[in-house]
């Protein structure tokens, strides 16, 4: 049910916002901002679940006209992190231009921005922010249209030792595929955080780091395959030539082999039925004209109680395998 405010200015079957709304429809602007012009947080909520409003930090809202860009996620940082703070972690990859480092779910409901003064003894105290002490060096912080932020070498680092293992290793990629630092920059990096919380993941990760990944889930399933230690390594991003026409490619697998494990996401590839449809069409020109075997996996086959992501690529390769 809509309150009185929103039926002033948003009609049945309205696609976006428009004039009457009373906020600006060009910038970020905040909670605060939002009860002063008489929204409600119910008013908030159905209007970023109906899709006319995103969260791009917590606190901080844009009319969803507004397209993603480097400019607006400062814009929205600018609004709620102090001057003398470092933006870190999980915020930082993201204003750097990573989306991949955000968590499940992070798209509907944006975490709290992640933050340090780099001095002892202080800390920020406020709802929006997730905060504490860290110690960083002069060339760890720089500058993001007026944002001062980890770099991408060091929130590469943190991200690698400090996240869940799959998320750690989906964000560096997410990093490295920025095109900042290279692979040898990374492992050169790693050395400095000995004896740091998390080392021990980062040092295992930082050589198996891959910018080709073109998702989380999809750099998680080559971290599971790269788990099963008898199977050949794979590579991302498989390029298959088709003669006269644009290449098609494969998320992951061997090419003497000519295996592949693809992930459907179900914000992406089972989105519309269309989309599908180009799928199925891709996959069999691609097994018919070039000999190839695909497996294709969901999100429940890679996590909880259901993932049986092992078993399918462990079958997978036997069967390329016996092929040839």
């Amino acid at each position: 049910m809509l309150s009185r405010v929103l039926r002033s200015f948003v009609d049945v079957g309205q696609i976006v916002l428009d004039s009457r709304f009373p906020l600006p429809l060009d910038r970020p602007f905040t909670h605060g901002e939002a009860r002063r012009s008489g929204l409600e947080n119910r008013d908030l909520g159905v209007l970023v679940t109906e899709g006319f409003l995103r969260r791009l930090v917590a606190g901080v809202y844009v009319a969803n006209q507004v397209p993603d860009s480097l400019a607006l996620r400062a814009q929205a940082l600018r609004l709620v992190v102090p001057t003398d703070a470092v933006v870190t972690d999980r915020t930082a990859g993201w204003l750097h231009g990573a989306s991949m480092v955000l968590a499940p779910g992070d798209h509907l409901e944006i975490p709290q921005v992640s933050m340090f003064v780099n001095r002892k003894g202080a800390r920020l105290r406020n709802e929006l922010v997730s905060s504490g002490e860290r110690t960083l060096m002069s060339e760890d912080v720089t500058e993001v249209l007026g944002v001062r932020v980890t770099s991408a070498l060091r929130t590469a680092c943190d991200l690698g030792r400090l996240l869940n293992r799959d998320r750690a290793f989906a964000a560096l990629d997410a990093m490295l595929s920025l095109g900042v630092f290279d692979a040898d920059e990374l492992w050169d990096a790693v050395k400095r955080f000995r004896g740091m919380r998390g080392v021990r993941q980062l040092r295992g990760f930082a050589p198996l780091a891959d910018g080709r990944a073109q998702s989380a889930a999809e750099s998680i399933l080559r971290l599971r395959w790269l788990d099963l230690l008898t199977l050949p390594r794979p590579e991302p991003q498989i390029e298959v030539l088709r003669p006269g026409r644009p290449s098609y490619w494969l998320d992951l697998g061997v090419r003497d082999l000519r295996y592949a494990a693809e992930y459907d996401g179900e914000e992406w590839h089972m989105l519309t039925p269309e989309q599908s449809a180009r799928d199925a069409r891709r996959r069999t020109w691609m097994r018919e004209q070039r000999g190839w075997i695909i497996d294709v996996v969901t999100k429940r086959n890679l996590f909880g109680r259901t993932r049986d992501i092992e078993g399918i690529l462990l079958n997978g390769v036997r069967d390329a395998r016996r092929r040839l």
